[in-house]
C-alpha cells in the first residue's frame, strides 16, 4: 500500500524538545478527501520490524506516550504513536457527529493497514482501547499482544451509572460552554493525577496547545458523550465488538493500572475479568499514568512483545 506522507506541523520549542521522534502527517483515504493523521515514530524505520502501536484517548494526543517511548529505547521495537482524529495535531473535523466509536476505529484501521502491515502489540489507553480493539476486529491475525491502561472495553451493565465527569458532559448548555469556551477538560488534567505536579508547566501547556482554537474543540465533548449512558446508546454496539475481541484474544496481555484514578480507578475489576490471563500491575498513579509511571508500562510492553516473539 502506497503511503502518502506530508510534513508535520511545527511545534513550539517548549513542546518540541520533549518529542525527539520522527513526525509526519499520514494521509488516509477514509473520507471524501484524505484525512490527515499526525503520527510519531521511534525505533527501527523498517515497516516489517517488530512493532507496537501506542494509542491515547480523550482529550490527549501522542505526547502522552513520550516517556514510555523513551523508556523503550533499545528494545528493538518500532513504535507508532498516532493522534486520534480531532485531537493532537491530526485533522480536526468540526462536525460533532464525526466522533463515533466505529468511525474512529475505521481511521485507526486504515492507519494500521498503512503503517503496521504485520503483527503488532497494541498499548491502549482510555478511548484508545475500544477504538483499537474494534479496529483489530477484522485484523485479528495481526494482534500479537495487548497492554491496557486505565480504560473500559465492555458495554455498560444494566443499571450502570456514568461517572460524574460523563454526567456533566451530557448536561445541556453548561457542558457546551465548559468544553468549547473554557477548554475543559484539557486545562484540568492535573486533577486526574495522583501527583498534580506530573501535569504542570510545559507538560500542561503541551496538552492544551493543540486545542487552543475554540473551533478545534469538537472532539473532547463529542468523545465524552460517546461513553454510554444506557443500553440504547450508539456506542454499545461497538463496545460489544471491543469486548468480543478482548475476551477472544489468547495471546500475551498485561494490564497496567493507575489505582488513584478518580475517573476509572475502580474499573479495573471489569477489565481484569475481560482479560483473565493478563498480568496485572497496579501503580499509585492517576488517570494519565503514562506521566507518573512510564517505566512499568514500558516494561509491560517489552514483556508482552517478548512473549509474542516480536522482540
Amino acid at each position: 500500500m502506497r503511503i502518502e506522507r506530508r510534513r508535520a506541523p511545527e511545534l513550539p520549542e517548549r513542546i518540541a524538545r520533549h518529542l525527539p521522534f520522527r513526525r509526519s502527517l499520514v494521509m488516509l483515504p477514509v473520507t471524501r478527501e484524505a484525512l490527515r493523521i499526525h503520527v510519531m515514530e521511534a525505533g527501527p524505520e523498517d515497516l516489517d520490524a517488530p512493532t507496537a502501536l501506542l494509542l491515547h484517548g480523550n482529550p490527549t494526543w501522542g505526547f502522552l506516550w513520550r516517556k514510555v517511548a523513551t523508556a523503550l529505547e533499545g528494545a528493538g521495537l518500532r513504535l507508532v504513536i498516532p493522534d486520534l482524529a480531532g485531537l493532537g495535531l491530526s485533522e480536526k473535523p468540526r462536525w460533532p457527529g464525526f466522533h463515533t466509536l466505529e468511525r474512529h476505529a475505521q481511521v485507526v484501521g486504515a492507519l494500521l493497514d498503512a503503517l503496521v502491515p504485520g503483527r503488532a502489540v497494541l498499548a491502549l489507553h482510555d478511548w484508545g482501547a475500544p477504538i483499537g480493539l474494534v479496529a483489530m476486529a477484522g485484523r485479528l491475525e495481526r494482534l500479537a499482544g495487548l497492554v491496557l491502561t486505565n480504560t473500559g472495553v465492555s458495554p455498560p451493565r444494566q443499571g450502570h451509572r456514568p461517572t460524574a465527569f460523563h454526567r456533566f458532559a451530557n448536561l445541556p448548555v453548561v457542558s457546551d460552554l465548559a468544553f468549547r469556551f473554557l477548554g475543559f477538560p484539557q486545562n484540568m488534567l492535573a486533577y486526574s493525577q495522583a501527583d498534580r505536579a506530573s501535569i504542570a508547566g510545559d507538560v500542561a501547556f503541551a496538552y492544551r496547545w493543540p486545542l487552543r482554537a475554540i473551533g478545534d474543540r469538537a472532539a473532547p465533548l463529542a468523545m465524552a458523550r460517546m461513553v454510554p449512558r444506557d443500553q440504547e446508546h450508539p456506542s454499545v454496539a461497538g463496545l460489544r465488538i471491543a469486548h468480543a475481541v478482548a475476551t477472544g484474544f489468547r495471546g500475551p496481555a498485561a494490564i497496567v493500572w493507575g489505582e488513584r484514578d478518580p475517573i476509572l480507578g475502580r474499573a479495573i475489576k471489569g477489565v481484569a475479568q475481560t482479560l483473565p490471563d493478563a498480568i496485572v500491575i497496579r501503580v499509585p498513579a492517576g488517570h494519565y499514568l503514562q506521566e507518573e509511571a512510564p517505566v512499568p508500562i514500558a516494561d509491560a510492553i517489552r514483556e508482552v512483545a517478548r512473549r509474542a516473539k516480536l522482540a
